[in-house]
């Protein structure tokens, strides 16, 4: 039987070391000791499975916003690649104490190719024990990055001059939210037409402009692009999490698609991140939605990895680690 337990005060930040690799060792120390700093997860959050002799040989760490109280997800996952019930194992014992801190639900993400911090190589292998723990694909996601130079931000398109922004500073909330369910009720997002079926497309903006909120920004940073005949046509929320500026969440409204201005809310959040601060941006889509793969190229961003998200709800959690 796997033993699965709380990581000691010693195997932190490191967990699970693997000999003749120095670069992944490196990067996932940094990370787990930043995630640590910023709150976004805590030492009674990262579990370990027991090899020989007491070490662990497998991990797998809660995480949240940074002042959240309650998990969101599961990172650094990993398990002996012989040893795929250990795997399983420790993906229960995630769930059962994310159940144990209030969560419904629990999410894992696996991008491909494997890269730093997370180095998530193998990913059939990955698969097949998020799948026997009870983990569903919920959305095949593709990610796009830009480097944030002065070469890269005079390359940009010109803003659009037929849309017109206004912040959430001067608008208040209500708008941004009633635009989100005009976009949701017509959306190729499957993460999010999955959550219009559970809520209500007014109850899912709601969430999403909660969730996003959760990131860091400043009121000004969030917009939303009037069309020239006066209608609401586009809405940015670009926002920083702990570890990268983010464009967050772009649409365009379904009576404005088909105008190019997918393109143009993605330049539009570029710009004020990159008046913020930000080196580096990133932004994500479902791969069926083209309209924003697109967009995000004609940016100029790189699409460097596909993400496929998995989730699983909490209520029938079995086991908990000691």
């Amino acid at each position: 039987m796997t033993v699965v337990r709380t990581a000691r005060p010693g195997e932190l930040p490191a967990l699970v070391e693997h000999p003749g690799d120095p670069e992944r060792n490196a990067a996932t120390r940094a990370y787990l000791a930043g995630l640590l700093d910023d709150g976004c997860t805590r030492p009674e959050w990262c579990l370990v499975a027991e090899g020989p002799g007491g070490r662990p040989v497998g991990s797998a760490v809660l995480w949240t916003l940074p002042g959240q109280e309650v998990p969101l997800a599961v990172v650094l996952f990993e398990a002996p690649g012989d040893a795929p019930e250990t795997g399983v194992a420790l993906l229960d014992a995630a769930v059962a104490r994310a159940a144990g801190l209030g969560a419904g639900e629990l999410e894992h993400v696996v991008d491909s190719p494997a890269q730093a911090p997370q180095f998530q190589r193998d990913p059939e292998r990955r698969y097949e024990m998020l799948r026997r723990a009870g983990f569903r694909p919920v959305r095949d996601g593709r990610r796009f990055g830009i480097g944030v130079t002065e070469e890269i931000l005079a390359a940009l398109p010109e803003d659009d001059p037929r849309l017109t922004f206004r912040s959430l500073a001067d608008l208040g909330p209500e708008p941004f939210v009633a635009l989100l369910e005009d976009l949701l009720a017509d959306t190729a997002d499957a993460r999010l037409a999955a959550d219009v079926r559970q809520h209500g497309a007014r109850r899912a903006a709601e969430l999403l402009f909660e969730d996003t909120a959760g990131l860091k920004h400043e009121p000004e940073w969030w917009e939303i692009g009037f069309d020239t005949d006066g209608t609401p046509a586009v809405i940015s929320l670009p926002a920083e999490n702990p570890s990268v500026a983010v464009i967050g969440f772009v649409g365009v409204a379904p009576a404005h698609r088909g105008k190019g201005y997918a393109t143009s809310v993605v330049v539009r959040g570029t710009r004020v991140l990159a008046a913020n601060g930000a080196t580096e941006i990133r932004g994500d889509c479902d791969a069926a939605n083209r309209a924003m793969a697109r967009a995000f190229a004609r940016a100029g961003y790189r699409n460097f990895a596909a993400r496929l998200e998995f989730g699983r709800t909490t209520t029938d959690a079995r086991t908990e680690a000691s």
